[in-house]
């Protein structure tokens, strides 16, 4: 198991223990599956250790997110074949939402985020899922995976599960073909973004009422996060993704959610750094705003 800080922002144990935490991190550093950059693996260590950087305080909603209590889980660590972990992570997530925490699972590949949206299925009837990503992640099967990082959101349609995708600007003819037929695909590109000042509304308006949130960190634009294995050029601002996330918790229940894909570059800290802001300012938007 690799090395971690004590838990996610190094808390004392009044703000980290399981039973005073609203929110747990649930560290999955699963790298089977990639197909081009590697370095998934080390991206949970990578985003706990930078998280200790990050100061308490958030002065866009005035308080101390971290106030509501998180807890880290130990690793979900291994190298199973795909259909194995996702059973672990499933197992993993049915428990915590058992026991009412707001999971935070932190890739790994985006693999990942199959298991943990069958978790929630178990528990909840009716959701929808809103993953940001430079790609679709809708092939049928990709190098002769049913179950890898390019069909993780094909596998989640096929669940019954609409999905909103933003941030797009890379996938296949195959894919393609697959969102014109489909009624529970809606895509916002990357291009429209910079020409549609309604895309967050329409993003939002397409999700049911309870949301999980998928955030592949390669939906950013790699000037701001180039440490990920499948950069695409012309990706969101950070600014544009906190509006959309603060929008979206407003609007909606966000049940739970992931932040997949992080590469670590070794001597590179501001891409870690940006994904634990990111898991931070998840949770203050989720609990602390008016």
């Amino acid at each position: 198991m690799s090395e971690l800080p004590s838990n996610f922002m190094d808390l004392d144990n009044e703000f980290s223990a399981y039973e005073n935490s609203g929110v747990v991190i649930v560290p999955i550093p699963y790298e089977k599956t990639v197909s081009f950059g590697k370095g998934t693996a080390k991206g949970p260590t990578a985003i706990i250790k930078a998280s200790t950087s990050i100061e308490l305080y958030d002065d866009e909603l005035h308080c101390e997110p971290a106030d509501i209590g998180i807890h880290t889980l130990k690793e979900i660590h291994n190298n199973f074949e795909p259909e194995r972990t996702i059973n672990l992570i499933k197992s993993a997530n049915e428990s915590l939402l058992e026991n009412d925490k707001f999971i935070i699972n932190l890739g790994g590949e985006h693999t990942v985020t199959f298991g943990s949206v069958l978790g929630f299925k178990s528990f909840y009837e009716d959701f929808s899922v809103l993953s940001i990503d430079a790609h679709c992640d809708l092939r049928d099967t990709y190098e002769d995976k049913k179950v890898c990082h390019a069909t993780v959101m094909r596998r989640v349609v096929e669940l019954g599960i609409p999905v909103v995708e933003v941030g797009i600007r890379s996938y296949s003819k195959e894919e393609s073909q697959f969102i014109i037929n489909s009624e529970d695909v809606v895509v916002i590109h990357a291009n429209e973004i910079q020409e549609n000042g309604d895309w967050i509304n329409q993003a939002i308006s397409n999700l049911k009422d309870k949301v999980y949130l998928s955030i592949d960190v390669d939906g950013l634009d790699p000037s701001i996060i180039p440490a990920t294995g499948t950069p695409e050029p012309g990706g969101l601002g950070w600014y544009q993704v906190l509006s959309l996330l603060k929008q979206l918790f407003i609007e909606r229940d966000v049940i739970g959610m992931d932040i997949v894909e992080l590469a670590p570059v070794k001597g590179l800290h501001g891409p870690d750094v940006l994904a634990a802001k990111l898991a931070y300012k998840s949770i203050g938007y989720k609990f602390f705003q008016n």
